[in-house]
């Protein structure tokens, strides 16, 4: 099957030229058929459905993920977004030892995630501009190093190996965001030997919002006890004790009643994910994402993604005069992609993506910039 058979599972792309799958990937048509699905459970089983599946989904589409990023059987669990399963990571170490209190992060991470580390009081946090930085700023009072697998704003992929183990010589831990590589770039966190990685299924995995993931090693889901959860998270929690017994493994890593309409809503882009198979869907990344990079040469405009295919992620970002405004035009021409502050154009194609899409889309950028279309667009507010 070639890869742009797959395109008639995804309506979108019959109306729009589709470069926002880093953002948002484009919806399954099956999507909306598991959402009428759940609908269809709750009208006729109603609290039944409870025990016919809903209440061990984070765990059983949790596996769908751990397939995905190369982690056992019953080590990730569903959240509803990253910074919920960052912080439960970080609840493992309250109350934090005054002297292994140092957070070592880079520049570049979303900023959701900096937001929560800068938010805690008891907490050193040490910003550094790279990931060769964040190697040398690991120390002994190091507690946590949360970082990127690609980054958002240039599609660079960091090497998450070296800071892992350098990590991991002094005694701390890792929590690697793959929200940006998982699905588009190859990943095997067993192999990392991460402590612990967070993600979502707005972008490559195409599972829409509300669908966040956490993995926890194996050993470790064993020994720590979070301190944010909820009865989900309890060894028996129809028994409703009043006293808290975790439960065992990954399940302690829970909260409250899960997000079942969102649950039923990922699995069609993951399965997807899963038959095309993310070796595949790189090789196609790389090849096109290339053709954008020899695009944006041959018009002039600067690439602020890295052009070594080892570094570069599913995104190409491209610098052109004020780029917010041509965005906006793009947009209007039903070109979707997306641009961030102090960065450029974000266009990221999905295995669906088709090369004659990529070169309608230089075309128009390249035109727009030429005739001054956008202008007209200079100074509005554009978001997303």
């Amino acid at each position: 099957m070639e890869l742009t058979d797959y395109r008639a599972q995804f309506p979108i792309l019959g109306e729009t030229t589709y470069l926002i799958n880093h953002s948002l990937g484009a919806m399954p048509a099956r999507a909306e058929e598991r959402v009428a699905e759940y609908a269809h459970t709750w009208k006729t089983r109603g609290i039944r459905a409870w025990a016919e599946g809903w209440w061990t989904m984070p765990l059983t589409v949790g596996d769908q993920i751990g397939r995905i990023i190369g982690a056992p059987a019953g080590s990730t669990v569903m959240h509803q977004n990253v910074a919920i399963a960052e912080a439960i990571a970080l609840s493992c170490f309250h109350p934090v030892d005054p002297l292994r209190n140092r957070v070592v992060y880079e520049e570049g991470n979303f900023p959701s995630v900096r937001y929560l580390y800068q938010a805690q009081p008891d907490l050193e946090v040490v910003v550094v501009p790279d990931d060769d930085a964040i190697v040398d700023a690991i120390d002994e009072r190091t507690l946590l190093v949360p970082i990127t697998h690609v980054l958002f704003k240039t599609g660079e992929i960091q090497d998450v190996a070296a800071i892992v183990r350098r990590a991991h010589e002094v005694g701390a831990h890792v929590i690697l965001d793959a929200y940006q590589s998982a699905g588009i770039v190859p990943l095997d966190v067993t192999a990392l030997n991460v402590d612990f990685a967070v993600g979502g299924s707005v972008k490559w995995l195409c599972g829409g919002p509300g669908n966040g993931w956490l993995y926890v090693r194996p050993d470790l889901a064993e020994v720590l006890e979070p301190t944010f959860m909820g009865w989900q998270a309890h060894a028996r929690p129809f028994a409703f004790e009043p006293e808290l017994e975790y439960a065992d493994g990954a399940a302690r890593f829970l909260t409250g009643t899960p997000n079942v309409p969102a649950l039923y809503a990922a699995t069609p882009g993951y399965d997807l994910i899963e038959e095309v198979g993310v070796e595949t869907i790189r090789a196609n990344s790389l090849r096109q994402t290339q053709l954008l990079i020899d695009l944006a040469d041959a018009a002039g405009f600067d690439v602020a993604s890295p052009r070594d295919p080892a570094r570069r992620g599913g995104t190409v970002t491209i610098r052109t005069p004020e780029f917010e405004a041509v965005h906006k035009e793009l947009s209007e021409r039903a070109i979707l992609c997306d641009f961030r502050p102090d960065a450029g154009i974000r266009l990221g194609p999905h295995f669906y993506t088709t090369d004659e899409e990529l070169r309608y889309a230089g075309s128009q950028i390249a035109e727009i910039v030429a005739s001054g279309a956008h202008e007209k667009h200079l100074g509005a507010v554009a978001r997303f």
